[in-house]
C-alpha cells in the first residue's frame, strides 16, 4: 500500500498542471507569508503601540475578505486566467513601496491593494487545485496545494521577522514582488485543469456558501489562534532567537501535516481527523502559554505541536467545504473557506493583542487553547456532514 501510495504522489507531482499551480503558489504565498509577521514588528519599531500592531495584517485581511466574495462573479465574467493575472500583480507590485515610510497609514494603504491581489490567489488556488486532479484523488491535491502554501510559511514568516529585526525591511519589500514572477506559468496552470463544472452540478452561490459555512466556522477558530501566534510572539520575545525559531517549527510541521492529512483523508474516515487536529492546535497553544510563563523549550514544543493541528485542521475543512458544496460550487465554497481563514487570522492579530494588553499574552493563549477545545464538537458535527454528501 505505501509503494502505491508514493506512485500516486509521484504522478500528481510530475503533472504539468500542478507543478504550475506549485509554483503560483509558492511565489504568492511567500510574498504573504514574508509580511506577515514582519510588518507588526516593523511598525512597532517605527514607533507604533504594540496593542495597535496588528492593524496592518487586519486592513490587509480585511480588503481581502471583502475582495474574496466578489471573484466568483468576476471569474463568470472575464475568466479564471485574467482574474488570477490582475491578482499576481496587485499582490507583487506595491510591495517594494513598504520601504518609503514605517507608519501604520502608509504601510496600510499598501495592504489595500496587497489584500485585493491576495483574495484572487487565495480563492482561485483552492478551486484550481480541486479540478487540477481527479475527484477520487482531491485529498492528495489539495495536500499538495497545502504543501505549496505550507513551505512559504515555514521559510518565508521566521525569514521576514529576522530580516526585520536584523533592519533590512528593503530586502523583505523587494522579496515580496514575488507573485509577479507567477505570472509565466499562468497558462500552463489553465490549460491543465479541468472544465469548469456547471453550476447545476453542485450547490450555486448563496447555497454553497451555506454549505460550506460549518466547516469554515472550525477554521476560523483555528486560524484566530494561528494569528495571534505569528503576530504577537514576535513581538513578546524580540531578541528573535525564540520567535524565529518558534515560527520556524510551527512552519515545519504545519508544512507536512497539511500535506499528509490530504492523502490521509482519501483513504480514512475523516470524523475523527478534524476534531483531532483542533485537540493537537490546542493543546500545542496551552504549550506555548506554559512556555512564555515558565520556560522558553515550552514554546517551541508547543509551536511544532499547534503546527500540527493548524496543517491538518486547514486541508480538512477546506475538504469538507467542498464535499459539502459539489462539484458546481466550488468557486463559492473556496471563497468562503478563504474568507474564513483570513478572518479568523485578522481577529487573531487584533483581538489577541487587546486581550493581551489587559492580562498578558500566556493568559490570552490559555483562553484561545480553551476557545479551541470548545470549537471540537463542531469540527466532529462538520466531519460527518462531509461523510454523508
Amino acid at each position: 500500500m505505501g509503494t502505491a501510495a508514493q506512485e500516486g504522489t509521484a504522478s500528481l507531482w510530475r503533472s504539468r498542471g500542478m507543478r504550475a499551480l506549485v509554483g503560483v503558489t509558492v511565489l504568492g504565498f511567500a510574498s504573504y507569508c514574508l509580511t506577515l509577521a514582519s510588518l507588526p514588528v516593523y511598525a512597532v519599531r517605527g514607533g507604533a503601540a504594540e496593542s495597535t500592531a496588528g492593524i496592518v495584517t487586519a486592513v490587509f485581511l480585511a480588503v481581502t475578505i471583502t475582495v474574496q466574495a466578489a471573484i466568483p462573479a468576476l471569474t463568470g465574467r472575464f475568466g479564471d486566467g485574467p482574474v488570477l493575472v490582475a491578482g499576481l500583480l496587485a499582490m507583487g507590485l506595491p510591495a517594494p513601496l513598504y520601504v518609503v515610510d514605517d507608519g501604520i497609514p502608509w504601510l496600510s494603504a499598501i495592504a489595500v491593494v496587497r489584500g485585493a491581489g491576495f483574495a484572487v490567489l487565495t480563492v482561485l488556488g483552492a478551486t484550481l487545485a480541486a479540478r487540477v486532479a481527479p475527484p477520487e484523488r482531491r485529498g492528495e491535491s489539495i495536500g499538495i496545494y497545502g504543501l505549496a502554501i505550507a513551505v512559504p510559511n515555514l521559510v518565508a514568516v521566521p525569514a521576514g521577522v529576522a530580516l526585520v529585526l536584523d533592519g533590512h525591511v528593503g530586502w523583505v519589500s523587494w522579496l515580496a514582488a514575488s507573485p509577479v514572477l507567477g505570472i509565466g506559468l499562468v497558462p500552463a496552470l489553465l490549460r491543465s485543469v479541468a472544465p469548469k463544472p456547471s453550476p447545476t452540478g453542485g450547490r450555486p452561490g448563496r447555497a454553497a456558501v451555506e454549505a460550506a459555512l460549518l466547516p469554515s466556522v472550525v477554521l476560523f477558530v483555528v486560524t484566530l489562534a494561528g494569528g495571534g501566534l505569528v503576530t504577537f510572539l514576535p513581538i513578546e520575545r524580540p531578541d528573535g532567537a525564540l520567535a524565529t525559531g518558534a515560527l520556524l517549527l510551527f512552519g515545519v510541521t504545519g508544512a507536512v501535516s497539511r500535506w499528509r492529512a490530504g492523502l490521509l483523508a482519501d483513504r480514512l474516515d475523516s470524523r475523527l481527523l478534524m476534531p483531532a487536529s483542533l485537540v493537537l492546535a490546542a493543546l500545542g497553544l496551552a504549550s506555548c502559554a506554559a512556555g512564555l510563563a515558565a520556560g522558553d523549550p515550552w514554546v517551541l514544543v508547543g509551536a511544532a505541536v499547534f503546527g500540527i493541528g493548524f496543517g491538518a485542521a486547514q486541508n480538512l475543512t477546506l475538504l469538507a467545504a467542498f464535499a459539502r458544496a459539489g462539484e458546481g460550487g466550488t468557486t463559492a465554497a473556496s471563497a468562503m473557506w478563504n474568507a474564513a481563514f483570513d478572518g479568523g487570522t485578522a481577529a487573531g492579530a487584533l483581538l489577541v493583542g487587546v486581550v493581551a494588553a489587559g492580562i498578558g499574552l500566556d493568559l490570552t493563549y490559555v483562553v484561545v487553547a480553551v476557545l479551541l477545545a470548545a470549537a471540537v464538537p463542531l469540527a466532529s458535527a462538520a466531519s460527518r456532514v462531509a461523510v454523508r454528501s
